[in-house]
């Protein structure tokens, strides 16, 4: 009996452990995972890295080794030294002539290779330069105030570079009333006939009195220093063909625009640019009938934060192409606006518009990388409006809230997308059958619509929405989590399943 009973207690061993490791796993797997402290359901927040399609657009850096003062030596020096009185110019060198009436200094030269060096203060005075080869003009504490014209007149076609000497602080101001001059242009507190391209490490800061801060009828490359222009009647910088950024460090604030070209590209490949504008932010700007002149903006890398209070943000009457950059824009009109196409291949976005589209092209829009938050204004506006033109999606992160949105092309995309209906300023939270995170999001405002694109989204597959709750550590970008931890609010009665590459569960999409 005893050796009977030994053996049911053995056979019978395995049987229970099974059913107990069973009962746990099977516990343990439908167990929703709770805060510790606070017994609140939570969802771990996925910060997989955001997935990349075939870059589309324009990669264009403008390039240009004449740019680079590096290939370009200036060994005669003129020195301008400007004081109470007017000014010294020394020494006197074969193919220059100076002419001087108080402060005002104007400088002839048919001299090759020529370095000016600029210095000193003045309450009245200014720097006129005419030359018929290329030049280095260095700014080292320079103060020059011109209550009648420019502070710094560059009467030459040619390039000029202007070094903003290491360490100098440097002040240009206009007068409010120009005297005219022959029939020469004058357009700003800094104006150039010619090619400027600014390096240097010092700061050179910037008032405009009576039209635009810095102007040139070609174009204007900024590769490194710092460039304050503090207040503008019209335009911060204001050039003919390009403005091209390389490096340093650009803060905006004007009367109309921040940066304009009028007949050619705007490109950033690197550096800080801040803008507040009383009209666009950053604007390429024509539409005439030369098709010679393509007036595309490109950004590739950088950190740009406009504030338009009066117009767009960044606009390009042609292509507007991003390939990387952290880019923040906010804006009464369009914070992002394209005449024929956009592409986003890259970058943190951020576009909020207050009376308008968030992001607007008149022709297709595309994105294969990057984030890109969008907050458009209420019914009829959009997050992202490019009317019933292709809008591709095969890379990158998407969220858009708005009034209405225009709706993906299921059959050029490659990752899903969904359209959903009305929402609060709180968080919106999607999340599949088995508690895997698609999107934590903060709205910021009141919507009607939300468009969401990401790899997050799979095929096939159930995924349900809550809203409320709150996050416990991530990356928050502009209201966009990745990582962390997702502390539930409440589970609404919205549930939608990607059986198409493009899904509507809500909200309008755009049929104009």
């Amino acid at each position: 009996m005893k050796n009977q009973f030994t053996f049911l207690r053995k056979a019978a061993a395995p049987i229970l452990v099974a059913i107990v490791l069973c009962f746990t796993a099977c516990s343990k797997k439908n167990d929703v995972p709770k805060d510790p402290l606070n017994n609140v359901a939570t969802t771990k927040v996925d910060s997989a890295a955001v997935t990349k399609g075939p870059t589309e657009g324009s990669s264009e850096a403008g390039a240009n080794v004449d740019d680079l003062i590096a290939g370009s030596t200036f060994p005669t020096i003129i020195t301008v030294s400007f004081n109470a009185t007017g000014a010294t110019v020394v020494p006197a060198t074969t193919g220059i002539t100076v002419t001087q009436t108080g402060g005002d200094v104007v400088i002839n030269s048919t001299a090759t290779d020529v370095a000016y060096m600029v210095t000193g203060t003045t309450a009245n005075g200014s720097l006129k330069i005419y030359s018929d080869k290329k030049y280095l003009l260095t700014l080292n504490a320079a103060n020059i105030t011109n209550l009648d014209g420019p502070a710094i007149n560059l009467q030459s076609s040619k390039r000029a570079f202007v070094n903003i000497a290491d360490g100098s602080v440097n002040t240009l101001v206009d007068g409010a009333i120009y005297t005219a001059f022959a029939k020469e242009d004058q357009k700003g507190t800094f104006f150039s006939e010619g090619q400027v391209v600014f390096g240097g490490t010092g700061t050179l800061n910037i008032v405009g009195n009576n039209k635009h801060g810095i102007a040139a009828d070609d174009y204007v490359r900024v590769i490194s220093g710092t460039i304050n222009i503090t207040k503008t009647i019209s335009d911060g910088i204001h050039t003919n063909s390009a403005f091209i950024a390389d490096g340093g460090t650009v803060k905006i604030v004007s009367g109309t625009d921040g940066i304009e070209t009028e007949k050619g590209k705007i490109i950033i490949n690197a550096g800080n640019i801040n803008i507040t504008s009383g009209g666009e932010g950053i604007k390429a700007s024509y539409t005439g009938t030369d098709v010679a002149i393509v007036p595309y903006v490109n950004i590739n890398g950088g950190s740009i934060n406009i504030t338009s209070t009066g117009g767009e943000g960044i606009a390009s009457k042609n292509i507007l192409t991003i390939n990387s950059g952290n880019i923040k824009v906010v804006s009464t009109d369009d914070a992002f606006n394209a005449e024929v196409a956009m592409y986003v291949n890259g970058g943190n976005i951020y576009a909020q518009s207050s009376a308008n589209d968030a992001v607007d092209s008149n022709g297709t829009f595309t994105i294969t990388g990057g984030k890109l938050v969008a907050i458009g204004a209420g019914t009829p506006e959009s997050s992202i409006d490019c009317g019933t033109n292709a809008f591709k999606i095969t890379g990158g992160q998407l969220i858009g809230i708005a009034g209405t949105t225009s709706g993906p092309t299921a059959a050029s995309s490659t990752v899903h997308s969904v359209v959903l209906g009305s929402g609060t300023p709180q968080i919106i939270h999607i999340e599949a059958a088995d508690g895997t995170e698609a999107l934590t999001f903060q709205a910021p405002f009141a919507y009607s619509t939300l468009v969401f694109a990401s790899a997050k989204l799979k095929a096939n597959t159930t995924y349900s929405v809550w809203t409320g709750g709150t996050m416990t550590a991530g990356v928050n970008f502009n209201g966009l989590f990745s990582g962390g931890t997702y502390n539930k609010g409440t589970k609404t009665a919205a549930t939608f399943t990607t059986t198409n590459m493009v899904t509507q569960a809500g909200g309008t999409i755009t049929t104009k």
